[in-house]
């Protein structure tokens, strides 16, 4: 993170932050403006960003469009974490995408994603926090939870958009996502902005961070396509 006393600057991105913990008046004022802004749930019913966190420590995922090959491919990961896991930890998780909250139920089935999930249609509170639009050509990390090449998964997309209701991507697809770690209140373990749609941080790294038990994805059923 930036020094305690800098002005300003969007959010930094970095892989850890650790331990490091600000209180509610020294909280940067970009979480403080976002923890106002309103996220959406399947039922659209809004409430603010800040309530996911106000009790008790979140996982907080931003990702891309929802017909993203990677987004999908992550969150389908992301879905394995046992409900156990995030109990005993007393910690959250929380996706939230950039599209119309009537996506988030058919996104969940498709992706057999069993926890939170929200939307910020406006993208307010992804600019509000200083994430990335536009995509990085160049990266030497790739997420180890996105299955499928740039072709193939960009068939895929392109295939869920045309035989969608109304063809569309579901979100900005230059927009760009991101994980933080925030909670309770104002407090801040991690963040994470993303440069470009592989740019994840690995789900296990995230889980040890907010003191989750990690997950065996090496027993996850294979994933075939049909």
């Amino acid at each position: 993170m930036a020094g305690q006393g800098a002005p300003g600057p969007p959010l930094p991105v970095t892989r850890q932050v650790g331990a490091r913990v600000r209180p509610l008046a020294d909280a940067p004022v970009e979480l403080r403006d976002a923890a106002r802004r309103l996220v959406v749930d399947a039922s659209g019913k809004a409430v603010p960003f800040g309530s996911l966190y106000r009790e008790r420590k979140a996982i907080v995922v931003f990702v891309r469009h929802f017909l993203c090959y990677a987004c999908k491919e992550y969150v389908e990961d992301l879905g394995k974490i046992p409900k156990t896991f995030l109990q005993d930890a007393n910690v959250r998780l929380v996706v939230i995408g950039q599209s119309s909250h009537h996506h988030i139920k058919p996104f969940c089935t498709l992706t057999d994603y069993p926890h939170e999930m929200y939307v910020d249609p406006e993208r307010e509170i992804y600019r509000t926090l200083g994430m990335k639009r536009g995509e990085a050509s160049a990266t030497t990390v790739q997420s180890p939870h996105v299955k499928s090449n740039l072709l193939s998964g960009s068939i895929k997309s392109m295939w869920r958009a045309m035989m969608s209701p109304a063809f569309d991507f579901q979100g900005d697809p230059a927009q760009q996502g991101g994980t933080l770690i925030l909670g309770p209140g104002n407090e801040i373990h991690h963040v994470h902005l993303d440069q470009n749609r592989l740019d994840h941080v690995p789900i296990n790294t995230v889980l040890q961070l907010a003191g989750v038990q990690a997950v065996n994805f090496a027993n996850r059923s294979p994933i075939i396509d049909v």
